[in-house]
């Protein structure tokens, strides 16, 4: 495994490789590596001949100082966890790398980045559309694998490929949870003993609400309501928002006709955490189990 900082050196890799007839995927990480990170590399490698983690704490996409500033940084831990999942290149710019002094040019998805987290964190996908497009023309990849568990990046990425006429392909890989149901994430390590049993509230919700769901119930109010009632049973939780939303456009649910996501955003502590689920009418799960 090679780490580059460089972005020339990086693109050089790249276009060495593509002229060898190597397929590229890119893994998009800011360290603090788990499970859930290292499933994206294998689904990755499943889709390319060489694959890129990305290790890169962008500073564009915190709303916040003391969220930016207390995010896990370990990039020796993250480089031996990488080399042991197959990956080729770690790509660990310094933030002037990316950013270079000056610099006044960013990417804005409009609609899709001022609903849910983007309601609560002005700024925060503007970021993360930014870096993700300045990733992808570095290394210009044939692939991005990027996590189901910020289903609203995933869907904006989509939109930011398709609007821009990109010619990466995004694959989206499935929430990787620990035992008791919570998603992985970087920020659970914030949480202490009693924040990490509150955690699972979150799971909890989605597990209500797909219930509901599953015996037939299509108000979202109703779905919408059972999920809150999870997260607010529990003492150390405070809920940002329990939403159910259309998978590609991100708006409300009314009624649920086929299929919707389930989006939370949660306060455990100090500590706010993101889940979802997708949810599928019992009538639309029916017709596809006969086709």
């Amino acid at each position: 495994m090679r780490t580059i900082q460089n972005v020339q050196a990086m693109r050089a890799w790249s276009r060495e490789a593509r002229k060898e007839g190597a397929r590229i995927a890119l893994v998009p990480t800011m360290g603090g590596l788990h499970a859930g990170h290292l499933s994206l590399v294998e689904i990755a490698r499943r889709h390319a001949d060489r694959v890129v983690a990305s290790v890169f704490v962008n500073p564009t996409q915190f709303d916040r100082d003391d969220d930016f500033a207390g995010y896990p940084r370990d990039l020796a831990r993250d480089q031996r966890l990488l080399a042991e999942a197959g990956i080729d290149v770690v790509f660990a710019p310094k933030p002037a790398a990316v950013y270079p002094e000056g610099a006044v040019t960013f990417v804005d998805v409009e609609d899709l980045s001022v609903l849910l987290c983007g309601a609560h964190r002005p700024g925060h996908f503007r970021g993360v559309a930014t870096v993700v497009t300045k990733l992808f023309t570095i290394i210009e990849p044939d692939v991005g694998v990027f996590g189901e568990k910020d289903y609203q990046q995933l869907a904006i990425i989509r939109r930011l490929v398709r609007d821009l006429c990109l010619a990466v392909e995004i694959v989206g890989a499935p929430i990787v949870r620990e035992a008791d149901g919570l998603a992985m994430s970087s920020r659970n390590t914030h949480l202490d003993t009693p924040g990490r049993a509150a955690a699972v509230c979150l799971s909890r919700a989605l597990l209500a609400a797909e219930t509901l769901v599953a015996d037939g119930e299509h108000d979202g109010a109703t779905i919408e309501a059972a999920a809150r009632a999870a997260i607010e049973a529990e003492p150390l939780a405070k809920l940002e928002y329990a939403s159910l939303v259309d998978a590609e456009a991100l708006v409300p649910v009314t009624t649920m006709i086929d299929r919707g996501v389930l989006a939370l955003a949660v306060w455990v502590g100090k500590t706010r955490l993101i889940d979802n689920q997708m949810l599928v009418a019992k009538a639309a799960s029916a017709e596809r189990r006969s086709a």
